[in-house]
């Protein structure tokens, strides 16, 4: 739309919020009405028309099969238009076939038309009985508020998929309640009321049936009245209910409301059922964390009490591979979600290496975001690798720099140090240590690349590169 506005019209900047706030409440429109809405705007050199937004009906069939948003209309072949252009007022008038009937809405800014809405409704659409009555009514009093500049209403909270099938109420300004729908007194029964809605006073019904201790809740209380508008829920014997309330005017007098009516039982009780299983799902990750710390705890004070260097350096290895692990569980521990703040990662892992060798100086530069749990655990296996590995080469003193960068779906993690650099022909497949070994073949595995190289100032340098989207476990890398 803002495209199109910006291309064929000449709108100030507080005329296209307003056409962009209408076109975010509309579809309750198009529903009451049983009509296409069609948002015209006048092109800058007053040649025609250019429709810069549509909104079908879910109520009824659809005017137009095409999609009509582009579409240019000249001046004088509707002559509808031009009389609403032209008078500021609204106007009616038939096809040639008579099966639809046309109706526009001036929008008006500084005494002028900025903007038309097209009602289109076919001659069949809509129940013809008290409930199609009603809807249309409900339709005119806000396409009516269209014209007047008090639609759309400027403190609504707008939701783009909220449509009128729920349920209706019609309050006239007293807040009794002079229509309601069948799925509006459905949904209120299920929510424990038992009385009939018609001549109720919903502002008095309403917070009896919302679950508090006290029986009451100003808002619910506001909202049901329709003097403000506004979305509330009401619980109550297992159900709950969405309540929202659209006040009608004319010419700023208060004229009732309407208030749309939506059973969200279903959606309360999956997102409880959500939010229990992912408590259960933090809490398992929680106490996976703590087993796995614990078994890295009883490695290292084994390899304390082993006399062999080779036995107490395998424990300790051993001991750092586990806790790489736990510390990617500890972060899933506190996500919502199955992914991991790689961030985080790095730097629990640079301070389980700094434990370890308490005088080396290990930071991190940059950021890589989150990855999926698949992904970290063997990236995080292998920083531990190399990040032990640089501590340990280092000696006394040692810096150890770990630069991490992203570029889309690929992390790109760099570790330098200040050691004495990688020996001339170095494989780290060659060198009989199990951790290098360990680091290539999880790289491999998993779609990744790993380079060993000196840097020009000394030190080594090794960068992992990983992917977001793995390759087949087992297609590929070092047995």
């Amino acid at each position: 739309m803002a495209r199109l506005v910006r291309e064929h019209g000449d709108l100030t900047s507080e005329q296209f919020a307003r056409l962009r706030d209408l076109v975010a409440d509309w579809s309750v429109i198009a529903d009451l009405a049983f009509a296409d809405l069609v948002l015209w705007i006048p092109t800058w050199n007053g040649g025609g028309y250019v429709a810069v937004a549509h909104q079908r009906p879910d109520t009824a069939r659809t005017c137009f099969l095409d999609d009509v948003v582009g579409t240019f209309i000249p001046r004088g072949r509707r002559p509808v238009m031009d009389r609403a252009l032209s008078s500021a007022r609204p106007q009616v008038a038939g096809s040639r076939s008579g099966r639809v009937r046309h109706q526009m809405y001036p929008l008006i800014s500084g005494g002028a038309v900025f903007a038309l809405v097209g009602r289109y409704t076919l001659a069949d659409a809509g129940d013809a009985g008290r409930l199609g009555e009603a809807y249309r009514q409900a339709a005119d009093d806000l396409c009516a508020m269209i014209v007047s500049g008090e639609f759309p209403l400027p403190e609504r909270d707008r939701d783009p998929n909220w449509r009128v099938g729920g349920g209706l109420i019609r309050l006239d300004s007293s807040g009794v309640v002079t229509f309601a729908s069948p799925n509006a007194m459905s949904a209120f029964r299920r929510l424990g009321a038992a009385v009939d809605l018609h001549q109720t006073v919903l502002a008095r019904l309403a917070p009896r049936l919302h679950d508090r201790a006290d029986g009451t809740d100003p808002d619910v209380a506001r909202v049901a009245s329709g003097t403000v508008a506004g979305r509330v829920e009401l619980e109550h014997s297992g159900a709950t209910l969405q309540l929202e309330s659209l006040p009608l005017t004319a010419s700023g007098v208060p004229r009732g409301a309407l208030v749309l009516v939506r059973d969200v039982t279903e959606l309360r009780h999956r997102e409880r059922a959500l939010m229990t299983k992912e408590a259960s799902l933090r809490e398992v990750h929680h106490r996976i964390k703590n087993n796995l710390q614990m078994v890295a705890a009883l490695l290292r004070m084994q390899a304390r009490r082993v006399t062999s260097e080779e036995a107490r350096g395998a424990l300790t290895d051993a001991g750092t591979r586990v806790g790489a692990i736990a510390v990617v569980h500890e972060v899933l521990a506190a996500s919502a979600e199955g992914a991991v703040d790689f961030d985080d990662v790095i730097d629990r892992v640079l301070a389980m290496a700094g434990e370890l060798a308490p005088d080396a100086r290990l930071r991190r530069e940059g950021s890589v975001g989150t990855w999926p749990t698949e992904v970290a655990t063997p990236m995080a296996m292998c920083l531990a690798e190399i990040v032990a590995n640089a501590v340990e080469h280092s000696g006394p003193g040692a810096r150890v720099l770990v630069d991490a960068r992203r570029s889309g779906d690929t992390a790109l993690v760099r570790v330098d140090d200040n050691g004495p650099g990688l020996p001339v022909g170095f494989s780290p497949l060659d060198s009989g240590r199990l951790g290098l070994q360990i680091v290539t073949t999880l790289v491999t595995e998993n779609g990744g690349t790993v380079d060993w190289r000196n840097r020009a100032g000394g030190g080594a340098s090794v960068t992992l590169e990983f992917r977001k989207s793995l390759t087949a476990q087992g297609e590929s890398g070092v047995r």
